[in-house]
């Protein structure tokens, strides 16, 4: 028991570095299996995420206003992720967006330089996930901050398990390929957490709708870069988290 704990506790930390700025892994024997093992806690580590910008939404909201507060704890999760999946968004726009072909769109998103596509999709889902949150209370902002975040990683895990990663390396190489059932359990069961928490901060309806907004965000960030690619990329499940994100407070607003 103690040493299947201490081995799902390396995968949780495997899943913080990999999603955050954090060395939670510092000092791990690592083995590439490890990775793909990690996307389990993948819906957990984006909890921790929004526990840190639902904070930092709480504590400005009644010095700062509404706005101003959507925006810092905007800006909170982007310096904690170091703007990975933000980077991933505006990768996969100007890709999707610039490339006529499979191998031109993956050239350009290759290319470290942004293009208007990319600003355009920065701009729209960053401004858009702003007046989202700037409508909600300070403690609803802050559950809903933690779902989102934790679902939208789910959003990610369920393309990993159900696509086909196009490039021969990458960033997002070492978790491609199946995902195991214990790890679909982990991560749904999280998933389903973060649900019953929008449901107790919300009501049952609003929960619903953040489930279904965020299936709307994942279906059609698919439909957008699978129909070019024929599968995803690491910048791919960036565009996913953000889509899915964006979903998810959407259709909160919506059954509100």
């Amino acid at each position: 028991m103690a040493r299947a704990f201490a081995h799902e506790w390396i995968l949780f930390r495997l899943a913080c570095q990999m999603l955050t700025r954090f060395p939670a892994a510092r000092g791990i024997d690592y083995a590439p299996a490890l990775d793909a093992a990690a996307v389990r806690y993948y819906p957990a580590a984006g909890i921790l995420v929004g526990l840190a910008g639902g904070a930092v939404f709480a504590a400005a909201f009644s010095p700062f206003g509404p706005s101003p507060a959507a925006v810092l704890a905007i800006a909170a999760s982007v310096l904690l992720t170091g703007a990975m999946h933000e980077d991933g968004l505006a990768d996969t726009a100007d890709g999707i967006g610039g490339g006529q072909s499979a191998e031109r769109a993956l050239e350009i998103m290759r290319d470290s330089r942004i293009g208007v596509y990319g600003v355009l999709a920065l701009v729209l889902v960053i401004v858009a996930k702003a007046f989202a949150l700037a409508t909600l209370s300070p403690w609803l902002g802050l559950a809903v901050l933690v779902a989102a975040h934790g679902l939208s990683r789910w959003s990610v895990v369920l393309v990993i398990a159900t696509a086909r990663y196009v490039r021969p390396s990458g960033t997002a190489s070492p978790v491609a390929g199946a995902v195991s059932p214990v790890s679909h359990v982990i991560a749904a069961v999280t998933a389903v957490a973060c649900l019953l928490l929008a449901g107790y901060a919300a009501s049952p309806q609003a929960a619903a709708g953040l489930l279904v907004g965020l299936a709307c965000g994942h279906v059609a960030v698919r439909a957008a870069y699978q129909a070019k690619l024929k599968g995803y990329t690491g910048d791919c499940l960036g565009a996913t988290q953000q889509v899915s994100e964006l979903g998810a407070y959407l259709g909160l607003l919506a059954c509100l």
